[in-house]
């Protein structure tokens, strides 16, 4: 990252280039510079007497929306990632480049547009009521978290499930139970699992790369489709700014979300692939060699092996010496926090099914009531039986709230991109160029590639969904609107949703330079670079199975439900006759050899 600041300075010396040469092309004779028009103090007050979310509105002329400088900004933001491979200057840079067009290409354009990305877009972004409680959600959840961490519930889990690790094969299986259970974020579960399992593995001479792979392919897959997460907020949010911006499609985002589950082929092919790998005690590739040397000598680690295993080591999932760690501190908290969510999904929806009640219910106001009943059960167990002070019990809290900081910015500055692409009418200039082109079924194997290659090249998933989701979604809609009755392809909109998230998870498996992967490697004890080595033939293996059986039938009207059990069933047979077995006897002739 040493080039990063000649590298930025470049693809903005780029993208400014671009912009000025498209407007010029763009604008038509007589057509004065974009005036910003910000309502002033008094209409603010207004809007909030009237109960209406004060913004800062933005007037684009008609002209300017549509052309093709109005990709410019997502596209700048893409390349920006992949050059830099770090997400946030990379949407920064793409917010003030839509703001620039916004306000006119002059030098006082591109002054005033440097100002609106705060003033304007940010805030915006910031103060929209359904935003600011999937903020809070997602900040809650993060402080339960803490809570749970720091009592000692996490690490009752973890000792009950370990105690029935009594073979290679039980504690592999006992790993990826334990990757389910903490399931409500990735990186908690990451760092508890791969810190609590480590000396488990150990004892059993399970190689600290299978470790690794079990911990990072149990992380992102699960708390992407757990019915609560940290991750859920964040991906409600993405869908429900998009769906904003299509006419005539009013569907919940929380909805919407659950549509696209069954069409999650990579994260849920991912789990039955770990499941499979731990039961069968096969493997292939580079991560048989590494399993024939752990159980033959006993070397978990192999010859040369970097590991830095105090870097694993986090304040919030440490849990405080002497107090007692019992299980229902993690397990009841959780529990409130599901079921809060069902009973308000339930209070405030209507309908006489279940996918009309949820269709129809408040699913923000639900999942900030829930939280906060969550993270209150958390600190009540942690008080009531005199593990925390109230001091260590706010500290926890803000500790894991603060976990979560890096993920709300990204999540903002994604909502204020996909605002100015709205403003520049990104989707209705693709719309145009892709409509007679690119056939509705096609798009969500491009999407699911997209979103890999882009989370491969970043590290990061959530920077890839939050640029990729506000462009897909409108994307599709119209493709379909285009080729008749929208509402008869509804599983394109739901793949198109899921392979953005399920590509995005598939990228951040293979990627090296990702954050679960980096924390994956320390909290197992492994060498970075040999998980990497080790993982990808097997990640790789399943996402080509999800898109070539999943994605692309699904995508011309297979029910999801055959390709899910095709894909199950070609991976079990890629196990059977491309696995060898690694139990002892195997090992020993194997090392003989």
């Amino acid at each position: 990252m040493k080039r990063s600041g000649p590298a930025l300075l470049l693809a903005i010396a780029l993208g400014a280039g671009l912009v000025w040469y498209a407007t010029v092309d763009d604008a038509p004779a007589g057509v004065t510079p974009t005036e910003a028009t910000i309502q002033g103090s008094t209409l603010m007050a207004a809007s909030l007497a009237a109960g209406a979310t004060p913004t800062v509105q933005v007037a684009v002329p008609e002209e300017r929306k549509g052309t093709w400088s109005s990709i410019l900004p997502p596209v700048v933001a893409i390349l920006m990632a992949l050059l830099l491979r770090r997400v946030i200057p990379a949407l920064f840079v793409g917010i003030l480049l839509g703001a620039w067009l916004v306000r006119g290409l002059t030098l006082d354009g591109l002054w005033l547009g440097l100002l609106d990305t705060y003033q304007t877009w940010v805030l915006n972004a910031v103060i929209d009521a359904d935003h600011a409680a999937i903020l809070l959600f997602t900040l809650m959840i993060g402080g339960m978290v803490g809570i749970v961490s720091k009592s000692g519930g996490m690490q009752g889990v973890v000792a009950r499930i370990s105690k029935w690790a009594t073979s290679a094969r039980r504690g592999q299986l006992s790993t990826a139970f334990l990757g389910l259970a903490v399931f409500f974020d990735d990186y908690a579960n990451t760092l508890v699992v791969g810190n609590t399992m480590r000396p488990v593995t150990d004892r059993l001479r399970i190689s600290r790369e299978k470790l690794a792979y079990l911990v990072d392919s149990t992380a992102a897959p699960v708390a992407c489709l757990a019915f609560v997460t940290t991750w859920i907020g964040y991906e409600v949010g993405l869908i429900g700014e998009a769906v904003a911006t299509i006419d005539g499609f009013d569907e919940s985002a929380y909805g919407l979300f659950l549509s696209s589950i069954p069409y999650s082929f990579y994260p849920i092919l991912a789990l039955v692939f770990v499941f499979a790998i731990s039961f069968s005690g096969r493997d292939f590739g580079a991560m048989y060699r590494a399993e024939i040397r752990a159980r033959s000598t006993g070397a978990v680690l192999g010859p040369g092996a970097k590991v830095d295993e105090a870097a694993a080591k986090s304040e919030h999932t440490t849990p405080v010496p002497g107090k007692p760690q019992r299980s229902i501190n993690a397990i009841l908290p959780v529990a409130v926090l599901v079921f809060g969510v069902i009973y308000f999904l339930f209070e405030t929806g209507e309908g006489s099914n279940l996918r009309d009640i949820i269709g129809s219910a408040d699913s923000y106001k639900a999942l900030v009531y829930a939280s906060l009943l969550g993270m209150l059960t958390a600190a009540g167990l942690a008080l009531g039986q005199r593990i925390l002070t109230i001091d260590e019990t706010v500290e926890a809290w803000y500790t894991g709230l603060k976990s979560m900081l890096f993920a709300m910015i990204i999540l903002v500055l994604a909502w204020s991109l996909s605002a100015v692409t709205e403003a520049l009418g990104t989707a209705d200039f693709l719309v145009l160029v892709l409509g007679d082109t690119l056939s509705p079924w096609m798009l969500p194997a491009i999407v699911f590639v997209l979103s890999a290659a882009t989370a491969f090249a970043t590290g990061s998933s959530w920077g890839t969904m939050g640029i990729l989701m506000p462009l897909v979604l409108p994307l599709a809609w119209a493709l379909l609107e285009i080729g008749g009755n929208p509402t008869d392809d509804m599983h394109i909109i739901s793949s198109s949703i899921s392979c953005v998230l399920a590509g995005a998870v598939w990228g951040d498996h293979c990627s090296p330079i990702s954050d679960t992967t980096i924390l994956s490697s320390m909290a197992s004890g492994c060498d970075h670079i040999e998980h990497v080595r080790t993982q990808l033939p097997y990640a790789g293996t399943v996402g080509i199975v999800a898109l070539v059986l999943g994605t692309v039938p699904a995508g011309l009207g297979l029910p999801w439900w055959i390709g899910m059990l095709t894909g199950m069933a070609v991976l079990l047979a890629m196990i059977a006759f491309l696995g060898k077995p690694v139990d002892d006897a195997g090992a020993r002739e194997e090392a003989l050899a």
